[in-house]
C-alpha cells in the first residue's frame, strides 16, 4: 500500500525509501532530495494505512530515520505533491470522516479547555526560551521585508495589531484574551491604554506575565488573571485575541462571540488574530491533535464570519497574512535545532524529534496546505472607526517611539 501511494503521488522532488531488508525504491525527480529508512516491517504497514498519524509517530520513535535531507524537506515533498494531485479514495474518505466527527475532537468546555492548554503551554519555560524571541511572542510575526529579523518582525506584529485597535483616545481599557506570557498586553499598557487585563488558562504563562508586569512597574495598569474568558464580567473599550481562537473549537464560536459582544463597549473595537484555512472547512491533522494541540482547530473564514454576523457584531476589516507564519516557523525551527542538545537535557531525544516534526509540519502547512493567518477587526457600531484604513499602516521603526507613547 505504501509503495502504491508513493508511486501515485510523488512527482515533484525525489524521495528514496530504504525498506526493511534493504529493498530501495525511488519516487519522483528533482529537488529536494530525501532518503528515508524504515526500520521494521510493521512501520511500512502503519505508514501506508494511516500516514497522517503514523509519519510523525514513526519519526518520533526512531522507526523512520533520514539518511539524506531533513524532516522539513520530507514534509515539503509529501505536502506539495498532495497539494497538486489532491486526495482520493480511502484517504479522502478518512479525511472527510475526521471532518464529520470534529465536533467531538473540539470538545472544549472550561475544565477541558484548561487541560488542553496545559498540555502545550505549561511545558518548561526553558523550552520556549530556546526558540522564541526575548518577548516570547508565540504567534505569527509580521515581516515587512524579507531581511527582517524575528525580533523586529514580532515587534512589527505588535505595532500592527495596536494600530488596528486605535488607542488614540484617552483612558481606554483593553482585554487581551489568551495573553500568553504578557508581551502584547505590556506593550499596550506602555502605548497608552489606561487599563489592561490579560487572561490565560496557562499557569506557567500567568505566573510569568504577572512577574513581568511587576518588574516593569506596570502592575497597577496591566493585570493578569488565570481565568476562562467565559467567566469574565464588565466591559472593555478594546478587546484583542492573538493565537487563542484556534483553541476555541467550532461548537463554541457562538458562545465566544456572544461573550465578546457582552464584554465590548458600545463604541469598542476588537482585533482577532487567528490561524485559518484558505481552502474551506477541514479537520485538524491527527498527529497534531494527539501530540501538540488537543482540541485545537484552525477555521476557515466561512466558519467564522456567519457566527460574527449572527451575534450582532460587525466586521470592519479582514487582512490575510499568507507566508508570514511560514517565515516565523522556519526561524523557530532553526533556533530549536541549534539548541537541540539543551532541549534534550530538559526532556529527551524523542521529544526533540516530536517538536522538530511539529515546527516543520506547521511551516509546510502554510507553504503547501492552505494555512494562513486572519486578522479580523470587529466593532458594534458602524461609526466606531475612521472612514479609511490608513491608520492601520503605521509602521514606525523600532528605535522611534510615537509621541503619544508613555514608556516605562
Amino acid at each position: 500500500m505504501l509503495n502504491y501511494l508513493l508511486e501515485r503521488y510523488i512527482r515533484q522532488g525525489t524521495l528514496t525509501v530504504i525498506y526493511p531488508g534493504g529493498l530501495t525504491r525511488t519516487y519522483g525527480e528533482g529537488a529536494p532530495r530525501v532518503t528515508a529508512r524504515l526500520h521494521d516491517r510493521r512501520a511500512v504497514f502503519e505508514l501506508g494505512f494511516n500516514p497522517d498519524l503514523k509519519l510523525g509517530e514513526l519519526y518520533m520513535d526512531g522507526r523512520l530515520s533520514l539518511e539524506e535531507g531533513d524532516i522539513g524537506q520530507l514534509l515539503e515533498i509529501l505536502m506539495s505533491n498532495l497539494n497538486v494531485l489532491g486526495l482520493s479514495g480511502w484517504r479522502l474518505a478518512r479525511r472527510k470522516l475526521r471532518c464529520l466527527f470534529k465536533v467531538f475532537s473540539q470538545f472544549n468546555p472550561a475544565g477541558r479547555a484548561k487541560e488542553h492548554v496545559a498540555h502545550h503551554y505549561d511545558l518548561s519555560g526553558k523550552l520556549y526560551d530556546l526558540f522564541l524571541d526575548q518577548d516570547r511572542q508565540y504567534s505569527c510575526a509580521y515581516f515587512t521585508d524579507a531581511t527582517r529579523s524575528l525580533e523586529a518582525a514580532q515587534a512589527a506584529k505588535k505595532r500592527h495589531i495596536t494600530a488596528k485597535l486605535r488607542l488614540e483616545e484617552p483612558d481606554l481599557s483593553v482585554l487581551d484574551i489568551g495573553c500568553g506570557w504578557g508581551g502584547l498586553a505590556l506593550d499596550l499598557a506602555r502605548g497608552g491604554a489606561s487599563e489592561v487585563l490579560g487572561v490565560t488558562l496557562s499557569e506557567e504563562q500567568f505566573a510569568i506575565a504577572r512577574a513581568r508586569s511587576a518588574q516593569a512597574g506596570l502592575a497597577e495598569r496591566c493585570k493578569f488573571d488565570l481565568i476562562d474568558y467565559r467567566a469574565l464580567k464588565g466591559q472593555f473599550d478594546r478587546i484583542v485575541s492573538v493565537g487563542m481562537f484556534e483553541h476555541v473549537g467550532v461548537p463554541y464560536y457562538r458562545e465566544f462571540f456572544s461573550k465578546v459582544r457582552e464584554l465590548l463597549a458600545d463604541n469598542g473595537v476588537m482585533l482577532l488574530h487567528t490561524i485559518g484555512r484558505s481552502d474551506g472547512p477541514g479537520a485538524t491533522n491527527a498527529w497534531i491533535a494527539k501530540y501538540i494541540f488537543p482540541g485545537g482547530y484552525a477555521p476557515a473564514l466561512s466558519e467564522i464570519v456567519p457566527v460574527i454576523e449572527r451575534c450582532g457584531l460587525m466586521i470592519t476589516d479582514v487582512e490575510v497574512l499568507r507566508l508570514h507564519y511560514a517565515k516565523t516557523l522556519r526561524e523557530w525551527r532553526r533556533r530549536f535545532l541549534s539548541n537541540w542538545d539543551k532541549v534534550a537535557q530538559i526532556y529527551d531525544e524523542r521529544f526533540c524529534r516530536m517538536w522538530e516534526f511539529y515546527l516543520a509540519g506547521s511551516e509546510m502547512a502554510f507553504r503547501h496546505d492552505g494555512h494562513v493567518v486572519y486578522q479580523i477587526q470587529i466593532a458594534k457600531r458602524v461609526d466606531s472607526l475612521p472612514l479609511v484604513r490608513d491608520y492601520m499602516l503605521e509602521t514606525p521603526p523600532e528605535s522611534a517611539a510615537r509621541p503619544r507613547l508613555r514608556m516605562v
